[in-house]
């Protein structure tokens, strides 16, 4: 048994050598949307879009957020009621200053149309009615709230870098417990496969956004074919990041200037949340699910599971070469759980996360399987429709 325990050690010490050496450094949390340190010759007009289905008990934070804005070029934003059964555009309304909301109720969803995209071409169609020169498409989710300079961070990182989508991934509610034990995990999972520095790179094939705060250029929307061309996504950030990178360049990185109003304090809703795409992640193949899964039990698991058996296996090169594989855990996840104001402490917890992450994957391969996958907010989309 101690040579099953050492090579396990070994093999896990060696995956988290790699991760903090040559994985792009994603685990150190650099790539952040600072302040506009540079000023684009010019400031163009931006259509802020927000897709909006049963809103009503956060828009008007999210509204309110957006009307204190101090970008200093034209700035209009645009609602769109996708179908919601609840008071969402009478609480958009009252929430907003009597000019600058446009209000669309949103049509029936088309087929071959997931939800959220559905609504956005509607938002891309009238944005282009009311402003016709607006360089910039603002996509943002009706439970973001954000800082008054955010719009123009967003803007400067895009016009000085030439950046044709700029992104960010807003900070997550992390109060409950189940947040506190998995959103920074989250994170952790979200930047390891998509190293943020490879995704700037523009060298790199690597693409990645985050649809809760994504800038984009009006014409590198309409070079790819509008979001007509990623209509029946469920990653849609992602599968718009990989369409404009293929002829332009992209940014995505971390900020604490946007944040998430939608709290997730109960494991279900977390669990509801990932289960949605994490198997369509895996592109619905079993043997990616099998090589995720031990991949996590190798990387996660492993080092936890060596130092436990101890008095089994009795062998002190296990126990050392795994104890280093789990500080080496502990360091990686320390700036992203700082990022969250938790303390280093609490990467001994990594573990726990991870082994929650990887139940949630496979349940998401099971509700595949079982016919019942793809779905939120009353809405089921099945692959490719």
């Amino acid at each position: 048994m101690h040579d099953i325990a050492l090579w396990l050690a070994l093999a896990s010490l060696a995956a988290w050598l790699y991760l903090l050496a040559g994985r792009g450094g994603f685990w150190r949390c650099t790539e952040i949307l600072a302040g506009v340190d540079r000023e684009p010759s010019r400031w163009p007009d931006v259509v802020a879009v927000i897709p909006a289905r049963n809103e009503a008990e956060l828009i008007g934070t999210c509204l309110a957020s957006l009307a204190r804005q101090d970008y200093p070029a034209g700035f209009s934003v645009v609602l769109v009621d996708d179908n919601s059964y609840d008071e969402t555009s009478s609480a958009a309304r009252g929430a907003w200053p009597e000019s600058g909301l446009d209000i669309v109720s949103g049509a029936a969803l088309a087929k071959d149309w997931t939800g959220k995209l559905w609504a956005l071409n509607q938002g891309v169609a009238r944005a282009a009615e009311i402003d016709p020169e607006a360089e910039f498409i603002w996509f943002t989710d009706a439970d973001i709230e954000h800082d008054p300079d955010i719009l123009s961070r967003l803007v400067a990182k895009a016009e000085c870098d030439g950046r044709d989508l700029v992104s960010t991934m807003v900070l997550l509610n992390c109060r409950a417990f189940w947040e506190r034990l998995l959103i920074p995990a989250f994170v952790f999972f979200f930047q390891k496969l998509y190293p943020f520095s490879w995704v700037n790179d523009p060298r790199n094939a690597m693409a990645a956004a985050a649809g809760g705060s994504l800038l984009i250029r009006r014409t590198a929307l309409a070079r790819i074919g509008g979001v007509n061309a990623i209509r029946n996504e469920l990653i849609d950030d992602c599968a718009l990041a990989r369409a404009v990178k293929r002829d332009g360049d992209i940014w995505l990185g971390l900020t604490d200037s946007s944040r998430s109003l939608r709290p997730y304090e109960t494991l279900s809703e977390i669990w509801s949340m990932v289960t949605r795409t994490a198997f369509h992640q895996l592109g619905y193949s079993g043997l990616m699910l099998i090589g995720a899964v031990l991949a996590m039990v190798l990387i996660y698991l492993a080092p936890v599971g060596v130092i436990l058996a101890w008095p089994l296996h009795g062998d002190p090169w296990a126990l050392g070469v795994s104890t280093a594989a789990f500080l080496a855990m502990t360091i990686a996840y320390a700036p992203g759980l700082q990022l969250y104001g938790h303390g280093a402490a609490r990467g001994v917890l990594l573990p726990v996360a991870a082994l929650c992450y990887t139940a949630m994957t496979m349940d998401s391969a099971r509700r595949h399987w079982l016919g019942r996958g793809g779905s939120w907010k009353s809405r089921f989309h099945a692959p490719g429709g």
